[in-house]
């Protein structure tokens, strides 16, 4: 075991190393394999609690809290290649070669006429294995190392990936998430939102974790949380949004709060799957993405996306914003998404997620901290 620790620690100090080749790299702190949050020390949770807005935190699961996919059939391997090549920027040469802008990875285009590889050449599963991948097989290669699972394998929380090795399945930095705002004595729920098929297994996954099934993270048990298993389904057309759930169903007309004040009273931790056909006959805009709103005179509570599919820029989206206007019962306007970046949509960066484990933590901080500024500014218009 102690072999093991060290070999992870080695992992982190080399991600430390190269951090220009690392997504916001003057952000890591590299410290995931720090012990579990003690949820026993006595007091520590009524010393920190402080009076705040309740978080209503919707978590996509490709890419964001899993890396693999089912519908595709990706496991860690591929869907972290496929991850790097839309964080890698370049462009096409006159002579029709590709070639890099940059040796850093980012979430943002370094300059105007940049493009990241997936936009230029589709989804590449093998992508630090072709020539042009090669450049950034070592930073592959580190978060593949920092995914792999230690210990005795587990079928509920760990995954096989294509080479045979055991890994991660829900990423850490999720369940410090959870232990993180328990200790801090925050009334949080979390919204799984997905276009994908994984929701009944990572619901099922929640749930062992939060009885204390998890080798890791055996202080969960302490974190009190319902999990609904019952998956949801949001679907929309031209007219409304319809959420269902078990026997409870939800539409936006006559009121489109109706939703919105829906997700704001759940408790604990559910899932939704959202509409992709949708998406994809609106040629995949945000008009069709998932649909989420935001309240600012709601003063109790504050929802946040997180999403490696978000984007400041540009009409591709997979989230579809909308704001309430101010005492206009019921009306909404289409927000765009830079307005609302890294204050109600956070776009996923995979290598903190995990890398480090206050990486959820740290976004949902952040996102409090500009959702405050955000509220007076919208005063004051």
């Amino acid at each position: 075991m102690e072999k093991k620790e060290k070999h992870r620690e080695d992992s982190a100090s080399k991600l430390k190393k190269k951090r220009k080749n690392h997504l916001d790299a003057e952000e890591v702190d590299n410290d995931q394999e720090r012990n579990s949050i003690d949820l026993c020390q006595p007091g520590l949770g009524k010393a920190l609690q402080i009076a705040k807005r309740k978080l209503i935190v919707h978590l996509d699961l490709n890419n964001t809290i899993l890396v693999s996919d089912a519908v595709t059939n990706q496991g860690p391997r591929s869907a972290l290649n496929s991850y790097l090549s839309t964080v890698t920027w370049g462009k096409m040469s006159e002579t029709g070669e590709w070639q890099w802008l940059t040796d850093s990875l980012s979430l943002l285009p370094p300059c105007q006429a940049a493009v990241n590889y997936y936009s230029q050449f589709g989804p590449e599963t093998d992508f630090t294995n072709t020539a042009p991948g090669r450049h950034f097989k070592d930073v592959y290669t580190d978060h593949l190392r920092l995914l792999e699972w230690s210990g005795e394998a587990d079928e509920v929380f760990s995954t096989t990936g294509e080479d045979g090795k055991r890994y991660h399945w829900i990423l850490p930095s999720f369940f410090h998430l959870l232990e993180s705002l328990h200790l801090e004595g925050r009334h949080f729920t979390v919204v799984l939102r997905t276009f994908g098929t994984d929701l009944p297994r990572v619901l099922h996954s929640i749930r062992c974790a939060l009885e204390g099934q998890h080798p890791h993270f055996p202080h969960l048990r302490l974190v009190s949380l319902p999990v609904d298993q019952i998956p949801g389904r949001i679907r929309c057309n031209k007219r409304e949004v319809i959420l269902s759930r078990g026997c409870e169903q939800v539409s936006t007309k006559p009121d489109a709060r109706n939703i919105y004040s829906y997700f704001s009273s759940l408790e604990g931790i559910g899932g939704f799957q959202d509409h992709f056909d949708w998406w994809a006959r609106n040629r995949f805009t945000s008009k069709g993405g998932k649909p989420f709103w935001i309240d600012p005179d709601d003063i109790s509570v504050q929802h946040i996306f997180i999403d490696d599919n978000i984007r400041a820029d540009g009409d591709y989206n997979i989230v579809f914003p909308q704001v309430f206007l101010k005492r206009a019962d019921g009306h909404i306007r289409t927000a765009l998404a830079s307005e609302l970046y890294n204050i109600c949509l956070v776009q996923t960066n995979l290598l903190r997620a995990i890398a480090e484990k206050n990486y959820f933590l740290e976004c949902v901080k952040d996102c409090e901290e500009k959702y405050d500024r955000y509220i007076a500014s919208s005063e004051t218009e």
